[in-house]
């Protein structure tokens, strides 16, 4: 059986925190506030979604649970199963492949020891499912880490970056 998650779930702050989210949107547009509020969940449950967040989000909103999780499973951003600590993305469009990100994507599965798509045993870095495009073209190869944005590659960058990863 299920366990299905309402609002009381929530923290009484998470709670207020969406509940301001509406009150920025005229009455009736309470899903514009669901991308606030699956962010919070996220960082709050250790990077990932789950059930129980989003139920207790579509409550909270007095939406379809459906409603919340189309908007967490087609956003890059959210993540609906455990991960790394660590989301590294690395950009594979035209601009940053035509200037070695595949290269990079390549030296960062060997350091880490995974493939893309995977985390690594110790929990540390989830090297998410390439990237089609993460706006930063004029500083090609990039790759976002943690939301962050590192441009112009190397892997002598990459290692710098990932060694500094807790």
């Amino acid at each position: 059986m299920k366990f299905h998650a309402t609002k009381e779930f929530l923290p009484e702050d998470m709670r207020e925190m969406i509940n301001e989210r509406v009150s920025r949107y005229p009455e009736g547009w309470q899903r514009s506030a669901v991308i606030d509020a699956l962010r919070e969940a996220q960082h709050r449950n250790g990077g990932y979604l789950d059930e129980r967040w989003m139920d207790a989000i579509a409550d909270q909103l007095d939406l379809p649970p459906i409603d919340v999780y189309e908007v967490a499973t087609f956003y890059s951003m959210f993540e609906t199963r455990p991960v790394g600590r660590n989301s590294v993305s690395i950009c594979t469009n035209i601009s940053c492949m035509l200037r070695g990100s595949d290269e990079i994507v390549e030296h960062a599965e060997k350091k880490l020891g995974i493939k893309v798509g995977q985390t690594t045993s110790d929990g540390r870095v989830y090297l998410k499912c390439e990237e089609e495009c993460l706006a930063a073209c004029k500083g090609a190869p990039m790759m976002m880490v943690n939301h962050k944005y590192h441009e112009n590659l190397t892997p002598e960058k990459v290692d710098e970056i990932l060694d500094g990863l807790e």
